[in-house]
Protein backbone atom coordinates (compact mmCIF):
# COMPACT_ATOMS: atom_id res chain seq x y z
CA UNK A 1 0.00 0.00 0.00
CA UNK A 2 3.00 2.35 0.65
CA UNK A 3 4.37 2.03 -2.64
CA UNK A 4 1.31 2.20 -4.36
CA UNK A 5 -0.33 5.38 -2.71
CA UNK A 6 3.44 7.26 -3.21
CA UNK A 7 3.48 6.49 -7.06
CA UNK A 8 0.56 8.87 -7.66
CA UNK A 9 2.80 11.42 -5.30
CA UNK A 10 6.33 11.16 -7.52
CA UNK A 11 4.01 11.38 -10.83
CA UNK A 12 2.49 14.90 -9.58
CA UNK A 13 5.38 16.72 -8.57
CA UNK A 14 6.99 15.51 -11.97
CA UNK A 15 4.29 17.26 -13.74
CA UNK A 16 4.67 20.31 -11.83
CA UNK A 17 8.28 20.62 -12.45
CA UNK A 18 7.27 20.43 -16.35
CA UNK A 19 4.73 22.62 -16.11
CA UNK A 20 7.47 25.42 -14.49
CA UNK A 21 9.98 24.42 -17.30
CA UNK A 22 7.36 25.27 -20.23
CA UNK A 23 6.08 28.62 -18.28
CA UNK A 24 9.90 30.07 -18.14
CA UNK A 25 10.38 28.63 -21.48
CA UNK A 26 6.81 31.07 -22.60
CA UNK A 27 8.17 33.99 -20.40
CA UNK A 28 11.62 33.70 -22.44
CA UNK A 29 9.61 33.44 -25.59
CA UNK A 30 7.74 36.62 -24.35
CA UNK A 31 10.38 38.66 -23.51
CA UNK A 32 12.23 37.93 -26.96
CA UNK A 33 9.25 38.62 -28.76
CA UNK A 34 8.60 42.36 -27.25
CA UNK A 35 12.29 43.71 -27.70
CA UNK A 36 11.69 42.59 -31.27
CA UNK A 37 8.50 44.14 -31.97
CA UNK A 38 10.30 47.50 -29.96
CA UNK A 39 13.43 47.38 -32.23
CA UNK A 40 10.99 47.19 -35.22
CA UNK A 41 8.39 49.91 -34.11
CA UNK A 42 11.38 52.19 -33.57
CA UNK A 43 12.59 51.43 -36.82
CA UNK A 44 9.37 52.11 -38.43
CA UNK A 45 9.67 55.61 -36.34
CA UNK A 46 12.87 56.41 -38.08
CA UNK A 47 11.04 56.39 -41.83
CA UNK A 48 10.45 59.93 -41.33
CA UNK A 49 14.06 61.26 -41.04
CA UNK A 50 14.99 63.40 -44.02
CA UNK A 51 18.57 63.69 -45.72
CA UNK A 52 20.56 65.65 -44.90
CA UNK A 53 21.80 68.96 -46.67
CA UNK A 54 25.13 69.01 -48.38
CA UNK A 55 26.59 71.58 -45.99
CA UNK A 56 25.59 69.12 -43.29
CA UNK A 57 26.61 66.29 -44.44
CA UNK A 58 30.12 66.93 -42.72
CA UNK A 59 28.38 66.32 -39.12
CA UNK A 60 28.26 62.59 -37.98
CA UNK A 61 25.52 60.78 -39.03
CA UNK A 62 24.31 57.60 -39.02
CA UNK A 63 22.58 55.47 -41.92
CA UNK A 64 19.79 53.13 -41.83
CA UNK A 65 18.32 50.95 -44.33
CA UNK A 66 15.18 49.89 -45.18
CA UNK A 67 13.18 48.76 -48.03
CA UNK A 68 16.48 49.83 -50.32
CA UNK A 69 16.14 53.16 -49.00
CA UNK A 70 19.27 54.85 -47.04
CA UNK A 71 17.66 57.41 -44.22
CA UNK A 72 20.00 59.27 -42.07
CA UNK A 73 19.83 60.42 -38.73
CA UNK A 74 21.57 63.78 -37.64
CA UNK A 75 24.02 63.23 -34.72
CA UNK A 76 25.18 66.48 -33.23
CA UNK A 77 28.82 66.59 -33.18
CA UNK A 78 31.22 68.09 -30.18
CA UNK A 79 31.84 71.76 -30.77
CA UNK A 80 35.78 72.46 -30.20
CA UNK A 81 36.71 74.98 -28.31
CA UNK A 82 40.75 76.71 -28.59
CA UNK A 83 42.33 78.08 -25.94
CA UNK A 84 44.28 80.33 -28.55
CA UNK A 85 43.72 82.66 -31.03
CA UNK A 86 44.64 81.82 -34.96
CA UNK A 87 46.50 84.80 -36.57
CA UNK A 88 45.05 85.93 -39.66
CA UNK A 89 47.50 85.64 -42.54
CA UNK A 90 44.72 85.91 -44.94
CA UNK A 91 45.48 89.35 -45.72
CA UNK A 92 48.86 89.56 -44.65
CA UNK A 93 50.82 90.04 -48.19
CA UNK A 94 48.28 92.90 -48.62
CA UNK A 95 49.14 94.34 -45.52
CA UNK A 96 52.90 94.20 -46.70
CA UNK A 97 52.38 95.72 -49.71
CA UNK A 98 50.47 98.73 -48.61
CA UNK A 99 53.15 98.76 -45.72
CA UNK A 100 55.98 99.14 -48.34
CA UNK A 101 54.37 101.71 -50.57
CA UNK A 102 53.93 103.50 -47.45
CA UNK A 103 57.11 103.64 -46.18
CA UNK A 104 58.33 103.94 -49.83
CA UNK A 105 57.75 107.21 -50.88
CA UNK A 106 59.07 108.86 -47.19
CA UNK A 107 61.86 110.57 -46.31
CA UNK A 108 64.94 108.55 -45.10
CA UNK A 109 64.30 110.32 -41.44
CA UNK A 110 63.67 108.02 -38.47
CA UNK A 111 60.79 110.21 -37.35
CA UNK A 112 58.79 109.81 -40.43
CA UNK A 113 59.34 106.19 -40.63
CA UNK A 114 58.63 104.91 -37.58
CA UNK A 115 55.71 107.03 -37.29
CA UNK A 116 53.88 105.62 -40.19
CA UNK A 117 54.98 102.27 -38.98
CA UNK A 118 53.13 103.11 -35.72
CA UNK A 119 49.84 104.25 -37.61
CA UNK A 120 50.39 100.92 -39.56
CA UNK A 121 49.87 98.98 -36.49
CA UNK A 122 47.49 101.51 -34.83
CA UNK A 123 43.98 99.96 -35.85
CA UNK A 124 45.10 95.96 -35.29
CA UNK A 125 44.19 93.98 -32.10
CA UNK A 126 47.19 91.92 -32.83
CA UNK A 127 50.41 92.58 -33.74
CA UNK A 128 50.60 91.87 -37.52
CA UNK A 129 54.18 89.69 -37.47
CA UNK A 130 53.40 88.12 -40.28
CA UNK A 131 52.79 90.33 -42.74
CA UNK A 132 55.74 93.06 -40.87
CA UNK A 133 57.90 89.63 -42.15
CA UNK A 134 57.07 89.48 -45.72
CA UNK A 135 57.41 93.57 -45.75
CA UNK A 136 60.78 92.83 -45.14
CA UNK A 137 61.01 90.08 -47.54
CA UNK A 138 59.94 92.26 -50.38
CA UNK A 139 62.28 95.09 -49.39
CA UNK A 140 65.20 92.81 -49.26
CA UNK A 141 64.28 91.59 -53.05
CA UNK A 142 64.09 95.70 -54.01
CA UNK A 143 67.34 95.97 -52.41
CA UNK A 144 66.25 98.94 -50.20
CA UNK A 145 68.58 98.25 -47.65
CA UNK A 146 67.59 101.64 -45.38
CA UNK A 147 63.92 100.68 -45.15
CA UNK A 148 65.10 96.87 -44.18
CA UNK A 149 66.84 98.74 -41.05
CA UNK A 150 64.63 100.93 -40.69
CA UNK A 151 61.59 98.32 -40.48
CA UNK A 152 63.52 95.80 -38.65
CA UNK A 153 65.16 98.17 -36.23
CA UNK A 154 61.39 99.03 -34.95
CA UNK A 155 60.10 95.70 -35.04
CA UNK A 156 62.96 95.04 -32.27
CA UNK A 157 62.10 97.65 -30.66
CA UNK A 158 58.64 96.38 -30.14
CA UNK A 159 59.69 93.43 -29.08
CA UNK A 160 58.85 91.66 -32.09
CA UNK A 161 60.72 90.26 -34.67
CA UNK A 162 63.53 88.95 -32.60
CA UNK A 163 64.28 85.59 -35.52
CA UNK A 164 67.19 84.62 -37.12
CA UNK A 165 65.62 85.68 -40.53
CA UNK A 166 65.10 89.54 -38.91
CA UNK A 167 69.19 89.21 -38.15
CA UNK A 168 70.06 87.60 -41.37
CA UNK A 169 68.41 90.63 -43.03
CA UNK A 170 69.80 93.04 -40.65
CA UNK A 171 72.88 92.06 -41.01
CA UNK A 172 73.09 91.27 -44.86
CA UNK A 173 71.40 95.22 -45.30
CA UNK A 174 74.32 96.53 -42.58
CA UNK A 175 76.83 94.79 -44.89
CA UNK A 176 75.37 96.25 -47.92
CA UNK A 177 74.97 100.11 -46.44
CA UNK A 178 79.08 99.74 -45.19
CA UNK A 179 77.77 100.41 -41.38
CA UNK A 180 80.76 98.19 -39.94
CA UNK A 181 80.05 99.78 -36.07
CA UNK A 182 75.87 98.74 -36.42
CA UNK A 183 76.76 95.39 -37.72
CA UNK A 184 79.58 94.34 -35.27
CA UNK A 185 77.06 95.50 -32.61
CA UNK A 186 73.81 93.55 -33.59
CA UNK A 187 76.45 90.44 -33.62
CA UNK A 188 77.85 90.46 -30.35
CA UNK A 189 74.29 90.94 -29.16
CA UNK A 190 73.70 87.89 -31.22
CA UNK A 191 76.59 86.05 -29.67
CA UNK A 192 75.66 86.45 -26.17
CA UNK A 193 71.83 86.09 -26.75
CA UNK A 194 72.18 82.89 -28.90
CA UNK A 195 75.34 81.35 -27.95
CA UNK A 196 74.67 77.49 -28.50
CA UNK A 197 71.80 78.40 -31.19
CA UNK A 198 73.41 80.58 -34.26
CA UNK A 199 73.05 78.97 -37.45
CA UNK A 200 75.71 78.32 -40.09
CA UNK A 201 74.07 81.47 -42.39
CA UNK A 202 74.36 84.18 -39.39
CA UNK A 203 78.12 83.16 -39.18
CA UNK A 204 78.51 83.58 -42.94
CA UNK A 205 76.64 86.71 -42.65
CA UNK A 206 79.09 88.43 -40.30
CA UNK A 207 82.10 86.96 -41.95
CA UNK A 208 80.64 88.30 -45.23
CA UNK A 209 80.80 91.90 -43.83
CA UNK A 210 84.26 91.68 -42.61
CA UNK A 211 85.53 90.53 -45.67
CA UNK A 212 84.01 92.85 -47.74
CA UNK A 213 85.30 95.62 -45.66
CA UNK A 214 89.16 94.45 -45.85
CA UNK A 215 88.72 93.16 -41.79
CA UNK A 216 90.86 89.51 -42.15
CA UNK A 217 91.92 89.95 -38.28
CA UNK A 218 87.93 90.22 -37.32
CA UNK A 219 87.33 87.18 -39.95
CA UNK A 220 89.48 84.76 -38.12
CA UNK A 221 87.70 85.92 -34.46
CA UNK A 222 84.65 84.91 -35.74
CA UNK A 223 86.13 81.78 -37.42
CA UNK A 224 87.24 81.07 -33.88
CA UNK A 225 84.03 81.17 -32.56
CA UNK A 226 82.54 78.82 -35.18
CA UNK A 227 84.74 76.37 -34.23
CA UNK A 228 84.06 76.84 -30.64
CA UNK A 229 80.62 76.09 -30.70
CA UNK A 230 81.31 73.55 -33.62
CA UNK A 231 79.77 75.20 -36.66
CA UNK A 232 81.17 73.93 -40.05
CA UNK A 233 81.39 76.85 -42.84
CA UNK A 234 80.29 76.17 -45.60
CA UNK A 235 82.60 76.68 -49.22
CA UNK A 236 81.88 80.12 -49.64
CA UNK A 237 82.87 80.91 -46.11
CA UNK A 238 86.21 78.73 -46.40
CA UNK A 239 87.15 80.40 -49.33
CA UNK A 240 86.88 83.64 -46.97
CA UNK A 241 88.94 82.67 -44.11
CA UNK A 242 91.66 80.98 -46.03
CA UNK A 243 91.74 84.78 -47.68
CA UNK A 244 91.86 86.11 -44.28
CA UNK A 245 94.81 83.80 -43.86
CA UNK A 246 96.76 84.54 -46.59
CA UNK A 247 96.46 88.18 -45.99
CA UNK A 248 97.53 87.97 -42.76
CA UNK A 249 100.63 86.32 -44.07
CA UNK A 250 99.85 82.79 -41.95
CA UNK A 251 100.21 80.24 -44.72
CA UNK A 252 100.73 77.38 -42.57
CA UNK A 253 97.24 77.68 -40.43
CA UNK A 254 95.96 77.94 -44.12
CA UNK A 255 97.09 75.13 -45.30
CA UNK A 256 96.07 73.09 -41.64
CA UNK A 257 92.65 75.07 -42.44
CA UNK A 258 92.35 74.25 -45.96
CA UNK A 259 93.07 70.20 -45.30
CA UNK A 260 90.46 70.50 -42.77
CA UNK A 261 87.99 72.46 -44.18
CA UNK A 262 88.02 72.06 -47.92
CA UNK A 263 85.68 69.60 -49.58
CA UNK A 264 87.64 67.49 -51.80
CA UNK A 265 84.74 67.48 -54.40
CA UNK A 266 82.50 70.08 -55.42
CA UNK A 267 79.40 69.96 -57.44
CA UNK A 268 78.24 71.70 -60.95
CA UNK A 269 75.84 71.82 -63.82
CA UNK A 270 77.48 70.12 -66.84
CA UNK A 271 74.68 69.76 -69.57
CA UNK A 272 71.81 70.33 -67.46
CA UNK A 273 72.82 67.85 -64.90
CA UNK A 274 74.59 68.04 -61.77
CA UNK A 275 78.36 66.43 -61.80
CA UNK A 276 80.49 65.61 -58.84
CA UNK A 277 84.11 67.23 -59.64
CA UNK A 278 87.27 67.55 -57.70
CA UNK A 279 87.99 70.95 -56.36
Amino acid sequence: MDTVSCAPCFITQKQVFSVDLRKLHLSYKYNVWHQRTRCFQRRQGLQGTVLLSNHERSDHSLVVPNAGDKKTIRRSGKKEHHLWKKRDSACSGQKALNLVQTISGLPNEKAAVYGALDKWIAWETEFPLIAAAKALKILRKRNQWKRVIQVAKWLLSKGQGGTMATYDALLLAFDMEKRIDEGETLWNMILHAHNRSISKRLFSRIISLYYHNNMPNKVIEVFADMEELGVKPDEDTVRKIARAFEVLGQEDKQKLFLMKYQSKWKYIHFKGERVRVRT
